[in-house]
């Protein structure tokens, strides 16, 4: 009898562990998410503001920001194009600007986030899903 008590309460710490284990492996996908957003959201700032000429212009695609086509010279604004975390693919959600080019990425995953506070100034406040983790330059 006591071993079957003390099968069932191990097998209940187990069952928290795991759980715990998997928020933890969420937070850190999150974090790293804002990493890479706020990267990517850096390199179009400064793809738009070293536009060559008066009119400032967004970039039309992702790999624009890797190879910068409007100088003669190499001009990297990123080093690599970032995997979304959470989806584990190459493929972001893009923020169109008025021009046409991409202002912002947002990532593709479903659910809901753990972190709903404290993402300074350029992030959402209290963010329903990961589509809402919006990162933009607004010029």
């Amino acid at each position: 009898m006591s071993l079957l008590v003390f099968v069932a309460v191990l097998g209940v710490a187990l069952a928290a562990t795991a759980i715990s284990w998997q928020t933890a492996v969420r937070r850190e996908k999150e974090l790293d998410l804002m990493f890479a957003g706020n990267q990517i959201r850096q390199a179009i700032a400064l793809y738009y503001h070293r536009s060559p000429g008066d009119v400032k212009e967004f970039p039309k695609r992702l790999q624009d920001l890797l190879k910068d086509p409007r100088f003669p010279t190499v001009e990297r604004h990123l080093r690599r194009l970032y995997r979304d975390p959470l989806t584990g693919r190459s493929e972001w959600g893009l923020v169109a600007s008025p021009d046409g080019g991409i202002m912002g990425v947002f990532s593709l995953a479903p659910g809901t986030p753990i972190r709903t506070v404290d993402f300074g100034p350029a992030e959402p406040d209290r963010p329903a899903s990961y589509r809402d983790w919006k990162f933009v330059v607004n010029p």
